[in-house]
């Protein structure tokens, strides 16, 4: 974007701008962020019910399944077989693929809950169901079409005009409430608990914060869609929800932080655990953010700037980004049967060129992104605007400077991660790791 001679213009088609966005966030979404929630379903539900996966062979087809889902839906966004939503969704028979995957997906999970020998569903489960149940609702209201023919990829859309529209953003946001908020929170009630070697620090608040998230986003899409062709009590309505999202979310970001209560010395000792406590603070700042985003006259201002990519890039390289890490450096070593991570120091380097980049890339969208809204409205005496697109580009260009180095930084640290986690598969520990010192009296 800083560099547009960088661009692939001689791969026209298959590789400009307008294809590789849509991959960019689905494989960000779906591929990473679903891998890890595949991940840590299939885990999280066998430790806590003591039971092993229901239907056999069944989890694998799940995860072949899903790759194949991820090869169909990338394939087709670069050779443009999409069905030219808003979010560039997948054709029908990727869409019909998919909801197969899905269903089976909710057998496993559904009757490893069944066949549980712990008679308690651990609040985890509570969150990650949620998340399979609503996704599966969501993927298949947004993606109802008409194929045009069953030997061809073509199809039409069931819904069109402003309720093609109320139905993406119910969809898009919710993507973001279930997909991105729900499952990784049944990551954060697991796997902060084990790390931190201490109990949830309020189950009561676990609960109220469940049954808030899950009543309250559903409602919360129609806040994507003032100034436009939806009524003005729809995108309200979705205003006021997510403004009162802002209590359960932060709820949950409290309960999180105080599981550490007795614990906060680990933090100096076991950059894991600063990872995955990082990552509860971006959840709160995100969750936040959010809802004063939408704001009527807040999203005047916001609504289709760089703000809004700081804001989702914030969630989602601090919240499921470092979460997932911190996961990966958690199972890594019990699932190889490893003694500890290869390096500690590695971990500590990718915890803070990671968060050193986030906060580069999110800071300086939040600039670019009010500088942009601000130049958009200005006027003259006369009422004209005084700067024009190609004004507000060429302004931007120090901040996407800024944007790409807290990019390649933040890559730097998932390499890193990378070879932590390949050197522990093979090697395990690289030297005998000290224990952590008691604190002074």
């Amino acid at each position: 974007m800083a560099f547009p001679q960088l661009n692939f213009d001689r791969a026209q088609p298959y590789a400009n701008f307008g294809r590789l966005r849509p991959l960019h966030t689905s494989a960000v979404i779906f591929a990473f962020g679903g891998n890890a929630l595949l991940a840590a379903s299939f885990y999280i539900v066998q430790r806590t019910t003591a039971a092993r996966l229901w239907g056999g062979g069944l989890s694998w087809f799940v995860f072949w399944g899903y790759q194949l889902f991820i090869v169909l839906a990338a394939t087709g966004y670069l050779l443009g077989v999409t069905q030219s939503q808003e979010y560039a969704e997948p054709e029908w028979y990727v869409d019909l693929w998919l909801t197969v995957v899905w269903v089976a997906f909710l057998a496993v999970f559904v009757g490893t809950l069944i066949r549980r020998r712990e008679p308690h569903i651990y609040v985890a489960n509570w969150f990650l169901l949620s998340f399979i149940v609503t996704v599966a609702m969501l993927h298949v209201v947004n993606n109802l079409a008409i194929p045009v023919s069953v030997f061809g990829s073509r199809s039409v859309q069931v819904f069109s005009g402003v309720q093609n529209a109320m139905t993406q953003w119910w969809y898009g946001h919710n993507a973001v409430g279930f997909f991105l908020t729900a499952g990784f929170l049944g990551m954060m009630y697991y796997f902060i608990p084990k790390q931190a070697e201490r109990p949830v620090y309020s189950y009561k608040l676990s609960i109220i914060h469940f049954w808030a998230l899950i009543f309250l986003y559903i409602w919360a899409g129609p806040h994507h869609l003032h100034y436009t062709a939806l009524p003005d009590w729809a995108s309200t309505l979705g205003m006021v929800f997510s403004i009162i999202l802002w209590m359960p979310s932060w709820g949950g970001m409290i309960n999180g932080l105080m599981t550490l209560s007795g614990a906060w010395d680990k933090l100096r000792t076991d950059p894991v655990l600063r990872m995955m406590v990082t990552s509860v603070a971006f959840y709160g700042m995100s969750t936040f953010e959010g809802p004063m985003m939408s704001i009527r006259a807040v999203n005047s201002l916001s609504h289709y700037t760089d703000w809004t990519i700081g804001h989702v890039h914030s969630g989602a390289l601090g919240w499921n980004g470092m979460i997932t890490f911190g996961m990966l450096y958690y199972l890594v070593p019990k699932l190889w049967n490893r003694q500890a991570l290869y390096s500690l120091r590695a971990v500590s380097w990718h915890y803070w060129l990671a968060t050193i980049g986030i906060v580069l890339y999110a800071s300086s969208m939040w600039v670019t992104g009010i500088m942009e809204g601000l130049m958009w409205r200005e006027v003259d005496a006369q009422g004209f605007l005084v700067n024009s697109f190609a004004d507000t580009v060429s302004a931007k260009f120090p901040m996407y400077v800024v944007r790409g180095l807290g990019g390649v930084l933040y890559l730097a640290g998932a390499i890193i991660m990378a070879y932590n986690l390949w050197m522990t598969v093979r090697k395990g520990a690289a030297t005998r790791q000290a224990p952590a010192m008691a604190p002074a009296e």
